[in-house]
Order: structure tokens, then sequence, then C-alpha cells
């Protein structure tokens, strides 16, 4: 079996609830991550993360289906997303995207104290059927990893049956037709749908794309409800890209995804996941 994870120092561990729980009991409240968005970038600050903040290009792209054998440009659809509110605290974001030819996207996007909350409702307002199959929040991990584009994958995970892989654990594939990244489909997935890099044959179970920063002491990780890839990319990046599946005329979807900042305890991660998507994550 590949080998998992570094794990938290268990001093480290057992003093950061201390803490948590001391500012509890004396009544001060752990304020939630502070969110900012602006020309296409989320950002998710406090100011114990390494480098202060992660980005998020939040979105990347919208994606039709048939995807893996054809130039990038014939896959994205047109899309412009645009800051409807912030809330007083910088606590929760609502935005907009209008998605040729007229698809409506609202996110609510809600912080904790150590995760971000996505629900996205979806609706098609035309009388024609939408080829909107996915859609890619591409997550920067440089300054969390503290690595570059050579070897910053080498921090980044999957699980592979419930275990946590590192990538440079697993066996890669090289052949597609754009070079450079791997892409990690879930079960159910078509693979003719997905991003047109080299398709490893390992299966990801539970769909979670994750890292870990450069002092151990952070895990990242990203999953949605509905998952098209997961795909460690070119831009120092990672992605969870959720799955839309088509919208017919009149069709509403709604959608909820989760990126998490947690202390380096993959178990707990794991947790976390099948509380908030358990086995409909997929």
């Amino acid at each position: 079996m590949l080998q998992p994870f570094l794990r938290l120092g268990s001093l480290w561990l057992i003093s950061l609830f201390a803490l948590l729980q001391s500012q509890s009991a004396n009544g001060q409240q752990v304020r939630p991550l502070e969110l900012t968005w602006e020309d296409n970038l989320l950002r998710i600050h406090a100011d114990y993360l390494p480098g202060g903040s992660v980005e998020v290009w939040y979105l990347e792209a919208f994606c039709r289906k048939g995807a893996t054998d054809r130039k990038w440009s014939e896959t994205t659809i047109p899309h412009q997303t645009r800051l409807i509110s912030t809330a007083p605290d910088r606590s929760r974001l609502e935005l907009e995207t209008i998605i040729e030819p007229g698809v409506v996207a609202r996110h609510g996007i809600q912080s904790g104290t150590d995760e971000v909350a996505f629900q996205i409702e979806l609706t098609n307002p035309t009388d024609s059927p939408a080829d909107i199959q996915w859609a890619q929040p591409c997550i920067r991990v440089g300054r969390f990893t503290g690595f570059g584009q050579d070897d910053y994958w080498k921090r980044c995970f999957v699980f592979l049956k419930g275990e946590l892989n590192f990538l440079n654990q697993i066996p890669r594939t090289q052949e597609a037709l754009y070079h450079g990244g791997q892409v990690y489909v879930p079960r159910g997935v078509e693979r003719g749908d997905v991003n047109p890099r080299p398709i490893s044959e390992f299966q990801p179970d539970p769909p979670i794309m994750g890292c870990v920063s450069h002092d151990d002491r952070w895990i990242l990780g990203a999953a949605w409800d509905s998952t098209q890839e997961l795909f460690q990319g070119v831009i120092v990046c990672l992605h969870s890209d959720f799955r839309i599946g088509g919208l017919q005329p009149g069709e509403k979807k709604t959608l909820k995804g989760r990126i998490y900042l947690l202390p380096n305890d993959p178990a707990r991660l794991l947790q976390r996941w099948k509380n908030d998507f358990g086995r409909t994550g997929h």
C-alpha cells in the first residue's frame, strides 16, 4: 500500500485545541475566516495561514461535454461574474455569474473558523438546453505549500480507498492532448468529459483534493457534493471541479462545496467530509 500522510505533532495539536477551548471558555469568539472577491479572485484571509491567505480563481471556467480530446478553447463557455454583496465582517459573499447563452448562477460563500462553504444555485431561464457540464474553481497553493511549479505537487494528495496518498507516491500518466498536471476521475464520471491533461489510472475515493502546508502544520482539502474531476494543475494550483450535468429549459440545480483549512490531521479531514457529504459526495 502506498504510504499515507505527514501527521501533525500531537503536542502542537493539543495546544491548538486547548487554545480554542480557552477562548470559548473566556467568552471570546473565534473569528471566521475573512473573505474578499475582486477580479475573479476569491481570497481567504487568516493571519495564521502560510502567506496570510489562500487565493481561488473563482471561477476559472465553465465547460462543455467532450473536453478530453479537443482544444480547451472549444470546451470553455464565456461567462461573467460580479459581486452582489459582502457581509460587514467579511464572513459571507454573494456573487452572480451569467453563463452563455443566459444561465444564471448565484453563489453564496460563507466562512467558518476553519472552512469556507459554497452553495451555488443554477437556473436556465432560456428555451434551450444548456450544455454546461462542469466548472473549475482553481485553488492557488504556492504560498501555502512553499513550493513552486516543479515540485509543489509532491505536497498535494488524493485519497485512494480511504487512505491519503501524496501525488509523488502514485504512478503518473504522461500522455494527453496537453502535457503537464494530472487528472483524477471519480467513479461514475465519463472519462471523455474531463480536462485534456494526463488522466491517472487511479480513481480517487473519497473525491477530496488537498495539500499540506510547508511547515506541516496545516492541511487544505476541497470537495463538492457532485465532483467532475480532481486536478493537479499547471500554475501551482489544485482543483476539485464540480459537476453540473447540463440544464434543461427552466431547470434549476443546487450544488454545495467546501474548502477546509484544518490542523494537519487527515482523519479529521475525512470525518468532516463524511459529516458534510457522506456518500452523496461523488
